[in-house]
């Protein structure tokens, strides 16, 4: 029996990704590239819109030739709707409908199914800008809770930003590196110390 195929495109923020899954979650290839600033910057909406132009066709080309398949082994198409950076979710949602119509495949909006193996999942979705609980409620996703003051990734990436941290892949990366260096450094100091902190602060 033939497993079914999606191909699914997600550019909410700073990272355009495409992604070939089976329906049980086999991933068959998933490239993706990261519109990278200069230390100490964020991304605005439209140069992350013209960086995700530029590389979402030789991903999807990238994606079909890593998974050895073609369009006509494809049975649904899905991406990010939302939440997101408008303009950066502008341009899958505009490939997508393209390519829908050039290899008349469906268009699919599901998420957690398959990781949760529920068939209707309550998700806590966190990524860059969002932290939220969403649910399918009445035939559509509806947001039943969310941060009101700032998402858990935006606040990573505005303090990575105060440190003038790297952009390269990405700030959370570069930060959870540096405190593991820090970790690394506490549990060999604790290790010839006895465990005595106490002057830990003239080591640093």
């Amino acid at each position: 029996m033939k497993k079914m195929i999606a191909l699914g495109f997600e550019g909410s923020a700073n990272k355009i990704g495409i992604g070939i899954v089976t329906l049980d979650g086999t991933i068959l290839s998933n490239p993706r590239h990261t519109y990278i600033t200069p230390p100490g910057q964020g991304f605005l909406p439209r140069e992350t819109a013209q960086h995700h132009l530029q590389h979402i066709l030789p991903l999807i080309k990238s994606a079909l030739k890593t998974a050895q398949i073609t369009p006509d082994e494809i049975d649904c198409l899905c991406y990010t709707k939302g939440p997101g950076m408008g303009a950066p979710l502008q341009v899958a949602a505009v490939v997508v409908r393209i390519l829908s119509q050039l290899w008349k495949k469906p268009i699919v909006i599901e998420m957690g199914r398959i990781v949760t193996g529920a068939d209707d999942p309550v998700v806590l979705y966190v990524i860059g800008g969002i932290t939220q609980v969403i649910a399918n409620s009445e035939g559509r996703c509806q947001i039943f809770g969310e941060t009101i003051d700032i998402a858990v990734g935006n606040c990573l990436d505005r303090f990575a930003r105060v440190l003038t941290l790297s952009n390269d892949p990405n700030p959370g990366y570069n930060m959870e590196q540096g405190v593991q260096c820090i970790s690394s450094t506490m549990c060999c100091y604790a290790l010839s110390t006895g465990f005595d902190y106490s002057g830990f602060n003239r080591l640093v």
